[in-house]
């Protein structure tokens, strides 16, 4: 399993804590995919696409398994600052900068200039039609356009693996079909990204989808 795979998920497994105690919400899954790919975690609440989503970013210890990326094992910060781009749910903008402010900042907090991180933000907020809203707070920006700054933001870096937890939930039709071109447009750009999703829209244009359950199926 693998060959000519960019990423290789081998008998993973994952845990959480509920009320009821530590539950595993799916038994397993085996999966590649390769650059280029858009995959998509699908299931019902509470079936792991989140927690998945976390083993990839090298946020979370599996239960079992592993996971790898070019050949490299998935696990801790240089991983993360190197490899991943991470687009959470609720965006997780600064309230306080900028759209391009919040685009720069993992340039900055890394050591690169702000004057080249400035460049770069801009750039990319260009690109995602976002130039005219640069200088504004997340809060005079609507939620379709905070989700292309949050998209910006974990493009900074030009990672070559992008997670996405939910892009299209809180969004409005229009909204919808920006980030549905964004997800293409990605993909085709020769990224790998990995979407949990409730969403059928999403899916339909996914290369690989993974039903988490029991059991699992990758299609």
């Amino acid at each position: 399993m693998g060959t000519g795979a960019d990423l290789v998920v081998d008998n993973l497994s994952v845990t959480y804590e509920s009320g009821s105690g530590v539950v595993r919400p799916f038994p397993r899954v085996d999966l590649t995919a390769r650059a280029g790919q858009l995959l998509a975690l699908r299931g019902p609440s509470g079936s792991g696409k989140t927690s998945v989503l976390s083993v990839l970013a090298g946020l979370l210890t599996p239960a079992s398994g592993t996971v790898t990326f070019r050949g490299a094992p998935v696990t801790g910060l240089a991983h993360r600052q190197r490899t991943v781009g991470l687009v959470f749910q609720s965006f997780n903008l600064v309230p306080s900068l900028t759209a391009a402010e919040n685009v720069m900042a993992p340039l900055v907090l890394t050591g690169t200039s702000r004057r080249t991180a400035s460049e770069r933000a801009l750039t990319l907020l260009d690109t995602l039609g976002l130039s005219h809203r640069a200088n504004h707070r997340p809060g005079a920006m609507s939620g379709g356009e905070q989700q292309r700054v949050a998209f910006a933001r974990a493009l900074v870096r030009d990672p070559p693996l992008l997670l996405a937890d939910e892009p299209t939930a809180h969004l409005d039709g229009d909204h919808v079909h920006t980030v549905l071109d964004l997800l293409r447009g990605l993909a085709a750009s020769g990224r790998l990204l990995v979407v949990a999703t409730h969403d059928d829209r999403v899916s339909d244009l996914a290369d690989v989808v993974v039903h988490l359950g029991d059991p699992v199926v990758v299609r």
